[in-house]
């Protein structure tokens, strides 16, 4: 029998079991939401006349927790009508529930005993085979399940989901003793597939792989920096980007995630550790005990290692001076080493650059970073069965850019062993016996693919890559590039798809992005089944070279800059009249040119985590490539024509135009997929992929079967504008905004431009008008708000602070 989750139940309405609830809705997955029966009323109940047999009353947290989830930030939903998914109930009323449902998750407080209570209790309401898991961070799987049914061990495992469970991609699976193979496969299978998760097999030990890891290196951190002398700004100038790790750093992520959870899940190890230095790296440091006990906890209560505070100047940030435990001003952080690795290029040529250094800041990092570097050697085989699987817990669970084993490649693994050894220390057995193989490094490649050093058996494994993933840099490594230049490449992909691939900064859009757009169509038309275009950059893309058009219009050069925007509106156009099927694949920001790239192909298969929209208007212009023109015209697709507004005797699109001018003029971006396609900037008939790893092979996928199906290629057509009456509806909105002070002059302006072009440039309602129509106003109306001074400040502001200036 083939196994599928149709129903779920989430046991615990607490923070972490209402985010996990909400990612299970936003793959489609109705989920019970279940917590404890409260024992007192509140004095809004009381009111109400409700009493502790009320319904909403003995539902109250679940019910809550789901209110809680629609206000939360960063949202836990991909759209808010996910939470239709979600129902209400408690632990006393509705176990019954749980006989319906494929998979129940135990998310209830970390007590062991609390925990092994409610699972007696599962034991008896679900059904025979159904999966069970709970959530915790680091309590024993097995004895969890000590004393239950053969079939409840069996089906029973841990799954451990990184906080906030939509964004972080980690999800950790601990069997226990008992689970059967199958379970956890197809565990694995559902949380890469569906759920969009990074999976990892964990053993059941303390704090499993990324916690046990990550909480090791942030207490050692701590003590190092006590060690050092070294203040709280200091550690986090010297473990931040220039180390791999995230701009938060330490400390600032600490303040994210909490002190308190940190110190709970340090004391997992700690009470278990038999190791004394292990041990003693666990143990609290007294000022963070007195911070626990004051509640300077971080971001939750307001004040942590980091306390903002409202000045004569504004909101200044104030740091913790440990020693005396009271907060004061940030001071400038100055390490020579530091400096010499921010010079040096890459992260892993920073991190080097940095570890290379001799002062006290290049002493620290080296301190905290060997110590890491042999912890996690240690534990190899203990925590997990392969370096793999540690190095991407670490990546996906902390947002590290390299894990422990591939820090150890880089900075050399005979060099850092001499150095340990030259200090006195003890290289662990796993280095040993990689140099005494022979080997130089934990990985290697063959042809483009990663191989890791298999610690059992001393031989090379291939390293895993989930079944219908396509990476694109194997493929290159491989010889599979048909052409290349600055910008983009063309790839191969098998089975006669091609992958446009773009790879300059930020993928923003220039000549040689449009060039190869054009070249890919021809050669796609000419000898393939269809092209992808995606790529695994941070971002799709953010949009044009916005420094080169500043650049261009600065110096006057308004022809140049008509046949730049006239190549990009053409090479759109090829796309959307391919005689292949064209599939974009986005992801991150898709803005701007990005979005309409994606607008012009013929299907999208978008990652769920894609933030696309038109944001122009935002650098004081509009649309260029075909964003309007093609908003327009999907409206006049939209609207059915029993229910086309008449204005001025002539059917017009007008309501859904009235949408595309305010996602145009308010530059709104979509924060998910999902709501791109709710905003229009999607069709419901595309697609999209929880997984970002999986969205170039999916999107091959839809290339093929398109082409199995005999696609043919679209057919150019007109639309009836809405025209001169149109644009009055609009002109009107738009002046009532100025006079409410809601928006400036200029920025009418320019909202005048996306309604004219929208509606047909003033033409008579119901004018028929044609895709070149709408794009020769689009780039009529781009160029002549180029040559305003207002637009040229917004664009400099943008270029140098990253967020749109108001004029």
């Amino acid at each position: 029998m083939k196994r599928s989750i149709n129903k779920a139940a989430v046991l615990g309405a607490g923070v972490m079991g209402a985010t996990i609830a909400a990612h299970l809705a936003n793959v489609g997955i109705p989920t019970y939401l279940l917590d404890i029966v409260p024992n007192q009323l509140t004095p809004e109940e009381e009111k109400k006349g409700l009493t502790l047999e009320s319904p909403q009353v003995r539902n109250r947290l679940a019910t809550g927790a789901i209110q809680a989830l629609l206000k939360a930030k960063p949202a836990p939903f991909y759209v808010p009508e996910n939470a239709a998914l979600l129902t209400p109930g408690n632990f006393e009323d509705n176990m019954n529930v749980l006989a319906e449902c494929d998979w129940i998750i135990e998310v209830v407080v970390e007590r062991l005993d609390i925990k092994q209570g409610l699972l007696k209790k599962v034991e008896a309401a679900r059904k025979p085979g159904s999966i069970v898991s709970s959530n915790t961070s680091g309590i024993s799987i097995n004895k969890m399940c000590e004393g239950l049914s053969q079939e409840f061990k069996q089906h029973f495992l841990g799954t451990h989901f990184f906080n906030p469970p939509r964004y972080m991609k980690l999800l950790e699976l601990i069997p226990c003793s008992e689970t059967l193979p199958e379970i956890m496969e197809f565990m694995r299978d559902f949380g890469e597939r569906v759920l969009g998760k990074g999976v990892v097999i964990c053993k059941d030990t303390p704090n499993f792989i990324a916690n046990r890891i990550g909480v090791y290196g942030m207490c050692a951190t701590i003590k190092a920096m006590m060690e050092f002398g070294l203040t709280v700004e200091e550690v986090d100038a010297l473990t931040g980007r220039v180390m791999g790790r995230p701009k938060s750093a330490s400390f600032r992520t600490l303040d994210m995630v909490g002190l308190d959870v940190m110190l709970h899940v340090a004391k997992n190890v700690y009470d278990v550790a038999t190791d004394p230095k292990e041990k003693a790296v666990f143990e609290p440091a007294g000022f963070l005990l007195k911070m626990l006990d004051n509640k300077w906890l971080g971001d939750k209560t307001k004040q942590g290692f980091y306390k903002k505070v409202k000045t004569e100047k504004g909101r200044e940030v104030l740091v913790l001076d440990y020693n005396t435990m009271e907060y004061r001003p940030k001071q400038e952080v100055k390490f020579a080493s530091l400096e010499a690795a921010k010079q040096a290029g890459k992260p892993a040529k920073q991190m080097k650059a940095l570890l290379s250094g001799k002062d006290k800041g290049a002493q620290f990092v080296w301190s905290v970073t060997r110590d890491a570097l042999i912890y996690a050697a240690n534990l190899l085989g203990e925590i997990a069965g392969d370096i793999q699987s540690i190095d991407d817990a670490m990546k996906w669970g902390f947002n590290w850019d390299f894990g422990p084993f591939e820090t150890w490649d880089i900075l050399g693994v005979q060099e850092v062993a001499d150095r340990i050894k030259a200090e006195g220390g003890t290289v662990p057995k796993v280095v040993e016996n990689l140099l005494a193989s022979g080997r130089t490094s934990f990985y290697e490649k063959k042809d483009g693919v990663r191989f890791y050093f298999d610690h059992n058996t001393g031989e090379s494994v291939q390293e895993r890559i989930p079944e219908g993933v396509i990476f694109l840099a194997p493929l290159k490594e491989q010889n599979k590039v048909l052409k290349s230049n600055s910008g983009a490449s063309l790839i191969d992909i098998g089975d006669g798809v091609l992958c446009l691939e773009f790879h300059s900064k930020a993928n923003a859009i220039g000549d040689d992005i449009v060039n190869m757009m054009n070249y890919a169509v021809k050669e796609v038309e000419q000898n393939y089944e269809g092209l992808v275009i995606g790529n695994f950059g941070q971002h799709f893309s953010v949009g044009a070279n916005l420094f080169l058009v500043l650049m261009e219009a600065e110096d006057d050069e308004f022809d140049e800059l008509d046949i730049m925007v006239d190549e990009f509106q053409k090479a759109n156009m090829r796309l959307k009249y391919c005689k292949k099927p064209v599939v974009a694949a986005p992801h991150g920001m898709t803005v701007g040119g990005g979005c309409e790239i994606c607008l012009h192909s013929h299907k999208v298969n978008a990652a769920a985590e894609t933030y696309m929209g038109l944001v122009e208007v935002g650098v004081g212009l509009v649309p260029g490539g075909g964003g309007c023109k093609e908003l327009a015209f999907r409206a006049a697709d939209l609207m059915p024509p029993k229910s086309m507004v008449t204005v001025g005797g002539v059917n017009t699109v007008q309501p859904m135009i009235n949408r595309a001018f305010e996602n145009i003029a308010m530059a709104k971006v979509a924060t998910s997929a999902y709501e791109a396609i709710k905003l229009g900037y999607m069709r419901p008939t595309d697609l999209v992929s929880a997984n970002r790893d999986r969205i170039i092979g999916d999107a091959k996928r839809q290339v093929l079967k398109m082409a199995e199906e005999g696609f043919r290629p679209l057919q150019p057509k007109k639309m009836k504008a809405a025209g001169d009456a149109g644009y009055a509806a609009l002109e009107l909105a738009i002046q009532t905004m100025v006079w409410g002070k809601q928006i400036s002059e200029h920025d009418a302006k320019i909202a005048k431009k996306v309604a004219y072009i929208l509606t047909g440039g003033g033409v008579t309602p119901g004018t028929e008008v044609t895709e070149q129509d709408l794009l020769d106003l689009e780039r009529e109306a781009f160029l002549s708000l180029l040559g305003e001074p207002k637009t040229l400040d917004r664009m400099r502001y943008m270029l140098k602070y990253n967020k749109p200036l108001r004029n």
